[in-house]
């Protein structure tokens, strides 16, 4: 079983910037991706960025040029820079850990982070 702790949400005036943090712990084997979703208020979750064992680095269009995405080399933290951040990026972000099984892909998630973009 994996755990995945968030940290670094809050509530910051547009233009601001955060830094979120994922740690994972646990049973972490055959890592696929790792990675940061959200989900604002009655709209579904969404990918923001993730990263690819082997492919690299996906952004959605709503945040590149201003989300940069990182990890350390052992797959156990993930962190995204949140830069010129507006009011429509507020949401809970929940991290995310993707690993290949023999009964195929297997999710894991935090609990979310909220980060409140208003001023």
């Amino acid at each position: 079983q994996v755990q995945l702790v968030e940290s670094g949400g809050g509530l910051v005036q547009p233009g601001g910037s955060l830094r979120l943090s994922c740690t994972a712990s646990g049973s972490i084997f055959n890592i696929n991706a790792m990675g940061w979703y959200r989900q604002a208020p009655g709209k579904e979750r969404e990918l923001v960025a993730t990263i690819t064992a082997g492919v690299g680095v996906n952004y959605a269009d709503s945040v590149k040029g201003r989300f940069t995405i990182s990890r350390d080399n052992a797959w156990k933290t993930v962190h995204l820079q949140m830069n010129s951040l507006k009011p429509e990026d507020t949401a809970v972000y929940y991290c995310n850990l993707a690993q290949r099984t023999m009964a195929g892909r297997i999710n894991s998630w935090g609990q979310g982070t909220q980060v409140t973009v208003s001023s």
